[in-house]
């Protein structure tokens, strides 16, 4: 394992612990959050969003603004553990399958989508957009797969105490555009 690997490896750890602090300490958080989203940047879609897991931030809050003002929504599907997500459409209530993680995910009848925007989860974050995920790396997958001409915006969706003074990241880990908190929003570019 590389020493930024590692490094990260370590601070996963730490940030687990620490999301599952904030989450039980703050059940309004994501409807704040959603309170602060910056509808009119995230377009009319579409806009992925995710199933939250666990103690991440459930941007559930925010996926209902956005289908109030209209925009299309999509969310994450992995047709594998190795293969770069797909995105397919989805409404608010709409049935849902385990993926290949077990995550909920829209049926395969659904269209897929390259969405314009997406909500990402996150253990940690710094100012200059870094992200710290889950280790797998489906997320930066992903956005390369979409290619540089159809990079979506990428706003982070994270407790304000999940930020760091500086994460470190590798070639391959994609930045994020802004980072939405229960505090407010996070500009980054």
């Amino acid at each position: 394992m590389n020493p930024v690997s590692h490094q990260k490896s370590l601070l996963r750890r730490q940030m687990r612990s620490l999301r599952l602090a904030l989450a039980a300490a703050d059940v309004q958080a994501a409807s704040r959050a959603a309170a602060h989203a910056p509808l009119a940047r995230l377009g009319s879609g579409p806009v992925a969003g995710y199933v939250a897991q666990g103690a991440e931030l459930d941007p559930a809050p925010l996926m209902d603004a956005l289908a109030q003002v209209g925009a299309a929504l999509a969310l994450p599907v992995a047709a594998d553990r190795e293969a770069p997500l797909i995105f397919r459409s989805w409404t608010p209530g709409a049935a849902l399958t385990p993926d290949a993680f077990g995550i909920p995910a829209p049926l395969a009848d659904q269209p897929q989508v390259a969405p314009t925007a997406l909500i990402v989860p996150l253990l940690a974050f710094d100012r200059r957009g870094g992200r710290l995920g889950q280790g797998a790396g489906v997320y930066d997958r992903a956005i390369a797969a979409l290619g540089a001409g159809h990079r979506p915006f990428l706003l982070g969706l994270a407790y304000a105490g999940q930020e760091v003074e500086d994460l470190p990241l590798e070639p391959h880990d994609q930045r994020l555009d802004a980072i939405l908190t229960e505090a407010g929003l996070i500009e980054v570019r």
